[in-house]
């Protein structure tokens, strides 16, 4: 480990060398399924930032991608490439009504930054989006995404940005009342990094109506939520929506490879139908990638993950509700989700950032919410084993009752202080 650490910081990140070390300074070598191998452990990977639905190296992810590698991983750029052809028509078949255009970019940052272009494209330059959403880190995306801790450093970002509180359809429509056509909406159907934040029944079908009628631009950043993580194929389909822009990332890589998508309507992606050069990108839809991202929707259809994703949610759900509310009552903990986007909030980031800890004792991987310090996540694959679930509830009840033991005060202490 000292050897690598020591590349980390001299070539890489001093501060992602010293965030490992924290975590106890484990290397990752291989993985498959919904395990992980890291110095001679075995691991369990309920985290992964929601990339890993099919879990590690699906076996028909993976040969798809290395069939394209032995006869054509990348593409000259001037003839036509029959490979993502395929993985648009597939993609295409499985979105809602109506979005048919397929715009494949790398990775989900560069999807919201082509939603942007389409809408500047279409006349609307004001920008409106949801505190605590997260969108991506590029300028564009980053102006999007609402959180002071990541845009401070690169001011000025872009102009005429709105934010918004996230499930309040209200102060959308004030927004809207005042710029009309002007405005492109870009929110996410469950908040993933705000810290597994779900809106109240009837937003996103109430804010796609009032796009509707003011004439603004809809878009549904789903590159976590997409493609069966909350238990539909779509969190549009949560409330029966058809946005004007449904981004696509994480889930479509399969696990596999990087790849990401933008998808939109006749009318919208008009501009860039029209022009083909006006916003392109060298690696977008590489053969390799649009082998991967084709695998892994037929994947996801006839292994029927979909509807797994639900099931195994709801089972997690149900238990992890009831483990917490027999071994640590006293901590207050509250766990939500949708299918297998599931969150658990402590009373402080400390607490949450012993659960993390413990549950790694207990060789399971999970994620922090990186606008939510109190929330940790799991996005667990919808390829979990009944071994695998076992092993994930046991983790969870061994890791609680120490935390518990630490933090018996926890409560007493809020309360005096609330």
């Amino acid at each position: 480990m000292t050897d690598v650490a020591d590349l980390y910081r001299r070539h890489l990140s001093s501060g992602r060398a010293g965030l490992a070390q924290f975590t106890g300074g484990h290397l990752e070598t291989d993985s498959a399924g919904a395990r992980v191998h890291a110095n001679g452990h075995e691991y369990l990977d309920c985290g992964g930032y929601g990339v890993f639905l099919l879990g590690h190296r699906h076996p028909v992810v993976t040969s798809a991608v290395i069939e394209q590698i032995g006869r054509n991983p990348m593409a000259t750029r001037l003839l036509l490439e029959p490979t993502a052809a395929f993985a648009a028509e597939a993609l295409a078949g499985v979105t809602p009504s109506g979005l048919d255009r397929v715009h494949f970019v790398n990775s989900g940052a560069e999807a919201v930054e082509a939603a942007i272009k389409f809408a500047r494209a279409q006349g609307r330059t004001t920008l409106v989006s949801a505190t605590n959403g997260y969108h991506g880190k590029t300028t564009g995306a980053l102006s999007l995404t609402a959180r002071a801790v990541y845009q401070d450093p690169f001011r000025p970002l872009l102009p005429d940005v709105r934010h918004v509180p996230y499930g309040d359809a209200s102060a959308i429509a004030e927004v809207l009342a005042e710029q009309g056509n002007r405005a492109c909406v870009v929110l996410e159907p469950v908040q993933g990094e705000g810290g597994v934040v779900l809106p109240p029944p009837g937003y996103l079908r109430e804010v796609s109506r009032l796009c509707a009628e003011h004439g603004a631009l809809f878009v549904l950043d789903e590159v976590q939520t997409g493609l069966g993580r909350l238990g539909t194929w779509w969190g549009a389909d949560r409330e029966d929506v058809v946005p004007d822009v449904l981004l696509v990332g994480k889930n479509l890589s399969g696990g596999v490879i990087p790849v990401a998508a933008a998808v939109t309507t006749d009318e919208i992606y008009a501009p860039f139908d029209h022009d083909p050069l006006l916003h392109t990108s060298t690696f977008a839809a590489s053969p390799v990638a649009m082998a991967a991202a084709a695998a892994t929707v037929a994947v996801i259809t006839e292994e029927g993950l979909v509807d797994r994703a639900r099931e195994l949610g709801e089972h997690l759900l149900i238990n992890l509700r009831s483990i917490a509310d027999r071994e640590v009552p006293h901590l207050g903990l509250e766990i939500r989700g949708a299918g297998l986007l599931i969150g658990v909030e402590a009373p402080t980031a400390h607490l949450a950032g012993d659960l993390v800890l413990e549950l790694l004792e207990q060789r399971v991987l999970v994620n922090h919410s990186l606008n939510a310090g109190t929330v940790l996540r799991l996005t667990p694959p919808a390829v979990l084993t009944e071994a695998d679930l076992d092993w994930l509830l046991t983790a969870f009840v061994v890791a609680l009752k120490a935390v518990g033991a630490r933090h018996r005060g926890t409560a007493a202490a809020l309360e005096r202080t609330s």
